[in-house]
Protein backbone atom coordinates (compact mmCIF):
# COMPACT_ATOMS: atom_id res chain seq x y z
CA UNK A 1 0.00 0.00 0.00
CA UNK A 2 1.56 3.20 -1.16
CA UNK A 3 1.94 6.12 2.01
CA UNK A 4 0.83 9.30 1.50
CA UNK A 5 3.11 12.48 2.53
CA UNK A 6 2.00 15.59 3.53
CA UNK A 7 2.01 18.87 2.29
CA UNK A 8 3.15 21.23 5.05
CA UNK A 9 3.48 24.49 3.34
CA UNK A 10 2.74 26.52 0.47
CA UNK A 11 4.39 30.35 0.30
CA UNK A 12 3.49 31.96 -2.57
CA UNK A 13 6.86 34.15 -3.95
CA UNK A 14 5.43 36.03 -7.19
CA UNK A 15 5.83 35.37 -10.37
CA UNK A 16 3.98 32.27 -10.37
CA UNK A 17 6.23 30.27 -7.98
CA UNK A 18 5.40 28.71 -4.76
CA UNK A 19 8.17 27.60 -2.18
CA UNK A 20 6.61 23.94 -0.88
CA UNK A 21 7.46 22.30 1.94
CA UNK A 22 6.70 18.47 2.62
CA UNK A 23 6.78 16.50 6.10
CA UNK A 24 9.62 14.56 4.90
CA UNK A 25 12.02 17.81 5.31
CA UNK A 26 11.81 18.25 1.72
CA UNK A 27 11.91 22.09 0.40
CA UNK A 28 11.45 22.91 -3.27
CA UNK A 29 10.44 25.77 -5.66
CA UNK A 30 7.63 25.03 -8.09
CA UNK A 31 5.26 26.86 -10.38
CA UNK A 32 1.41 27.21 -10.39
CA UNK A 33 1.18 25.26 -13.59
CA UNK A 34 3.55 22.29 -11.63
CA UNK A 35 1.44 22.42 -8.77
CA UNK A 36 -2.02 21.86 -10.41
CA UNK A 37 -0.68 18.94 -12.34
CA UNK A 38 0.21 17.53 -9.18
CA UNK A 39 -2.85 18.70 -6.76
CA UNK A 40 -0.53 20.87 -4.32
CA UNK A 41 -1.94 22.72 -1.86
CA UNK A 42 -1.18 23.08 1.88
CA UNK A 43 -2.43 20.55 4.18
CA UNK A 44 -3.21 18.51 1.20
CA UNK A 45 -1.44 15.05 0.49
CA UNK A 46 0.46 13.26 -2.24
CA UNK A 47 1.21 9.98 -2.69
CA UNK A 48 4.94 8.31 -2.53
CA UNK A 49 4.70 7.64 -5.70
CA UNK A 50 3.66 11.12 -7.28
CA UNK A 51 6.23 12.49 -5.04
CA UNK A 52 8.70 10.61 -6.94
CA UNK A 53 7.61 11.42 -10.19
CA UNK A 54 7.45 15.01 -9.10
CA UNK A 55 11.36 15.15 -8.26
CA UNK A 56 12.52 12.79 -10.85
CA UNK A 57 10.25 14.34 -13.76
CA UNK A 58 9.51 17.75 -13.05
CA UNK A 59 12.16 19.47 -10.18
CA UNK A 60 15.03 17.16 -11.37
CA UNK A 61 14.83 17.72 -15.02
CA UNK A 62 14.55 20.93 -14.03
CA UNK A 63 17.88 20.91 -11.76
CA UNK A 64 19.27 19.29 -14.90
CA UNK A 65 18.83 21.92 -17.03
CA UNK A 66 19.43 24.79 -14.45
CA UNK A 67 22.96 23.00 -14.16
CA UNK A 68 23.34 23.10 -18.12
CA UNK A 69 22.56 26.68 -18.39
CA UNK A 70 24.79 27.75 -15.73
CA UNK A 71 27.94 26.08 -16.76
CA UNK A 72 26.99 27.58 -20.47
CA UNK A 73 27.52 30.96 -19.21
CA UNK A 74 31.03 29.82 -16.98
CA UNK A 75 32.97 27.11 -16.42
CA UNK A 76 32.65 26.31 -12.84
CA UNK A 77 33.84 23.65 -10.20
CA UNK A 78 31.53 20.85 -9.30
CA UNK A 79 31.17 23.04 -5.80
CA UNK A 80 30.53 25.79 -7.22
CA UNK A 81 27.81 24.20 -9.45
CA UNK A 82 26.59 22.39 -6.22
CA UNK A 83 26.32 25.79 -3.90
CA UNK A 84 24.68 27.28 -7.16
CA UNK A 85 21.75 24.92 -7.25
CA UNK A 86 21.49 24.71 -3.38
CA UNK A 87 21.02 28.44 -3.83
CA UNK A 88 17.96 27.83 -6.35
CA UNK A 89 16.45 25.97 -3.55
CA UNK A 90 16.83 22.36 -5.65
CA UNK A 91 16.61 19.59 -3.21
CA UNK A 92 19.78 17.61 -2.18
CA UNK A 93 18.91 14.28 -4.55
CA UNK A 94 18.26 16.33 -7.63
CA UNK A 95 21.61 18.12 -7.18
CA UNK A 96 23.26 14.92 -6.96
CA UNK A 97 21.47 13.60 -10.30
CA UNK A 98 21.84 17.36 -12.19
CA UNK A 99 25.23 16.91 -10.59
CA UNK A 100 25.82 13.12 -12.05
CA UNK A 101 23.95 14.20 -15.63
CA UNK A 102 26.41 17.01 -16.53
CA UNK A 103 29.28 14.83 -15.49
CA UNK A 104 28.56 11.79 -17.59
CA UNK A 105 28.87 14.24 -20.92
CA UNK A 106 32.16 16.07 -19.61
CA UNK A 107 30.58 19.07 -19.06
CA UNK A 108 32.08 19.41 -15.44
CA UNK A 109 35.31 18.34 -15.03
CA UNK A 110 37.56 19.78 -12.07
CA UNK A 111 40.42 18.70 -13.40
CA UNK A 112 39.94 20.63 -16.79
CA UNK A 113 38.81 23.57 -14.92
CA UNK A 114 42.32 23.49 -12.98
CA UNK A 115 44.37 22.94 -16.52
CA UNK A 116 42.72 25.68 -17.55
CA UNK A 117 43.27 28.25 -14.56
CA UNK A 118 46.89 27.37 -14.34
CA UNK A 119 47.45 27.69 -18.19
CA UNK A 120 46.10 30.75 -18.65
CA UNK A 121 47.15 32.45 -14.94
CA UNK A 122 50.32 30.69 -14.72
CA UNK A 123 52.67 33.21 -15.91
CA UNK A 124 50.64 35.84 -13.14
CA UNK A 125 50.10 33.73 -10.25
CA UNK A 126 52.88 31.85 -8.54
CA UNK A 127 52.47 27.94 -7.65
CA UNK A 128 50.91 28.65 -3.87
CA UNK A 129 48.35 31.29 -5.44
CA UNK A 130 47.13 29.08 -8.02
CA UNK A 131 46.91 26.33 -5.35
CA UNK A 132 44.76 28.03 -2.75
CA UNK A 133 42.64 29.62 -5.69
CA UNK A 134 41.86 25.94 -6.82
CA UNK A 135 41.22 24.70 -3.28
CA UNK A 136 38.98 27.51 -2.34
CA UNK A 137 36.68 26.29 -5.24
CA UNK A 138 36.34 22.80 -4.00
CA UNK A 139 39.05 21.04 -6.56
CA UNK A 140 40.58 18.02 -4.55
CA UNK A 141 44.41 18.56 -4.07
CA UNK A 142 45.43 15.67 -6.02
CA UNK A 143 43.97 16.90 -8.99
CA UNK A 144 45.37 20.37 -8.69
CA UNK A 145 48.99 18.70 -8.22
CA UNK A 146 48.40 16.78 -11.63
CA UNK A 147 47.16 19.74 -13.53
CA UNK A 148 50.59 21.86 -11.83
CA UNK A 149 52.60 18.95 -13.56
CA UNK A 150 50.68 19.34 -16.92
CA UNK A 151 50.21 22.56 -17.18
CA UNK A 152 52.74 25.13 -14.56
CA UNK A 153 55.29 26.46 -17.14
CA UNK A 154 56.49 29.93 -15.45
CA UNK A 155 59.33 30.94 -14.19
CA UNK A 156 58.78 31.62 -10.43
CA UNK A 157 62.21 33.32 -10.05
CA UNK A 158 61.44 35.66 -12.95
CA UNK A 159 57.66 36.34 -11.48
CA UNK A 160 59.64 37.09 -8.00
CA UNK A 161 62.08 39.36 -10.08
CA UNK A 162 59.20 41.56 -12.08
CA UNK A 163 57.35 42.42 -8.65
CA UNK A 164 60.58 43.54 -7.02
CA UNK A 165 60.97 45.62 -9.34
CA UNK A 166 57.24 47.17 -9.65
CA UNK A 167 57.68 47.92 -6.01
CA UNK A 168 61.06 49.74 -6.52
CA UNK A 169 62.88 47.60 -4.22
CA UNK A 170 67.05 48.40 -3.89
CA UNK A 171 68.98 45.55 -1.40
CA UNK A 172 71.31 48.23 -1.09
CA UNK A 173 68.86 50.96 -0.23
CA UNK A 174 66.23 49.43 1.92
CA UNK A 175 66.51 49.13 5.76
CA UNK A 176 65.17 46.08 7.63
CA UNK A 177 61.61 46.98 7.61
CA UNK A 178 61.12 47.48 4.39
CA UNK A 179 62.99 44.35 2.92
CA UNK A 180 60.45 42.53 5.79
CA UNK A 181 57.54 44.71 4.12
CA UNK A 182 58.33 42.91 1.11
CA UNK A 183 59.58 39.76 2.18
CA UNK A 184 56.32 39.38 3.52
CA UNK A 185 54.37 40.61 0.73
CA UNK A 186 55.78 37.80 -1.72
CA UNK A 187 55.01 35.31 1.26
CA UNK A 188 51.33 36.49 0.36
CA UNK A 189 51.66 35.56 -2.98
CA UNK A 190 52.70 32.04 -2.39
CA UNK A 191 56.17 32.22 -3.49
CA UNK A 192 58.59 29.69 -1.66
CA UNK A 193 60.60 31.58 0.98
CA UNK A 194 64.49 30.13 -0.62
CA UNK A 195 62.95 31.63 -3.67
CA UNK A 196 62.22 34.80 -2.23
CA UNK A 197 65.67 35.24 -0.39
CA UNK A 198 67.40 34.75 -3.24
CA UNK A 199 65.64 37.04 -5.11
CA UNK A 200 66.16 39.96 -2.99
CA UNK A 201 69.80 39.08 -2.06
CA UNK A 202 70.70 39.28 -5.90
Amino acid sequence: MSMSIEILQVEALGKGKCRVTFENGTVCLMYKSEMRSFSITEGAYITEEDFEKLLSEVIGKRAKKRAMYLLEQMDRTEKQLREKLLSNEYPPCCIENAIDYVKSFHYLDDYRYACNMIRYSGERMSRGQLRQKLLSKGVQRDLIEAAMEEEYRADEMNQIQKLLIKRKYDPEQNDQKEMQKTYQFLLRRGFKSSDILKAMKS
